[in-house]
Formats: structure tokens, sequence, C-alpha cells
């Protein structure tokens, strides 16, 4: 078993978070892991994309050929958007619904919108919105984790839940406990969605 997992969005939005905290999980069950990182962190705002390669048997190399991802989790929806050539035919897009503008030609909302809905396996949330809503403006990237949750089918998301307390102890209680309900919200918002199973 193996899963390919694209990961984007823009420096400062937390998806290196989300790759450290998927990691931390997959170390933990004892599979094997490869990633790969495009960015530009030194520039807030620059893109920021992973390849993230976790499987049950050894992994060759870091890289997902085009065509094979089996999900783009992504922060960004223009992002998201980006990388299309490299999702399977049934791959899955977990991305934010709220654009980042970060650029003077950035493409037309709606245009943006109606390309996502035309794709056959897509969750678009506006993590931003429920991070805001809820009182943790800095936890919208674990919102979006727990809504991918539900579609890493080769992590346990008992096991993911538990990797971002672990990664978060060093900030403290408050923060741990924080994170958790921001996972426990993009989880319960895809299973509102029926994707989850009692």
């Amino acid at each position: 078993m193996k899963t390919d997992i694209i990961l984007s969005g823009v420096g400062g939005q937390g998806i290196l978070s989300i790759a450290t905290i998927i990691g931390e999980a997959a170390t933990r069950m004892g599979l094997a892991l490869k990633q790969a990182e495009v960015h530009g962190m030194s520039q807030r705002g620059g893109d920021v994309q992973s390849n993230l390669r976790l499987s049950d048997k050894p992994i060759a190399s870091d890289l997902i050929p085009l065509g094979t991802a089996d999900m783009i989790l992504s922060l960004e929806p223009m992002e998201a958007l980006r990388y299309l050539p490299f999702l399977a035919k049934d791959g899955w897009i977990i991305t934010s619904s709220a654009p980042f503008k970060n650029i003077s030609n950035y493409p037309d909302e709606q245009a943006l919108t109606d390309e996502l809905k035309a794709q056959p396996h897509v969750v678009s949330l506006d993590v931003e919105q429920l991070a805001k809503e809820n009182q943790m403006p800095k936890s919208a990237n674990v919102i979006l984790l727990g809504a991918a949750s539900a579609f890493l089918k080769i992590l346990d998301p008992a096991t993911l839940r538990e990797s971002v307390g672990r990664i978060f102890a060093s900030k403290g209680e408050e923060v741990v406990q924080m994170n958790y309900r921001a996972f426990d919200i993009g989880h319960n918002y895809v299973k509102k969605l029926g994707f989850v199973k009692e």
C-alpha cells in the first residue's frame, strides 16, 4: 500500500507543518517515507510545495510522477489547480477555498471555483474562516489536515491526531488542545459530508 501526496500553498500558511505531522504519524506506524520540497520559504507568500510519499514497502524516489498522486492537499485554491497534472484519475483534492492573492494578476475567483468544482473528487472548505470562527487563526492548516485525514487510507486518523499533539507539545498544552480541536473541526466537516464512516 502506498500514498503519494502533493502538499501546496504559499509561504507562511503552514504547509511544511502538515508535512511534519504526516511524517511523524507515518514513522509511528512503521511506514517508509520520502519527502521532496520546493519552496520560497525566505519570502512570505512564495510558492510552497512538497512531495510526500508513504508506503509499507521501500520507496525508490522522493518525486511523484505525473498522473500518480493520490492527493493534492492545498491551503490555496490556485495552488491546488497548479498541480492537477500530477493527480491520478481517482485522486482527491482537499483544498482551502479561500484565495491568498499574492500576485497582481491573480485569476478570477469564480473561474477558480468553477474549475475546482469540475474535478471529480474534491473537498473545498474555507479553513481560514473556520479558524477565525473558532478563535484559532494559526490553526487553519491543521483544520485542513483533519479534513484530509478521512482520505489518507494508509494512515489511521487517530494516530494522525496523536501526532498533532506530539508535534505541538513543545508549545504547551493550550496550543496542543487548540490544534486537537482544529483537527476535529476538519474531520467533522468531512464526516458531515458523508466521507467518514462511523
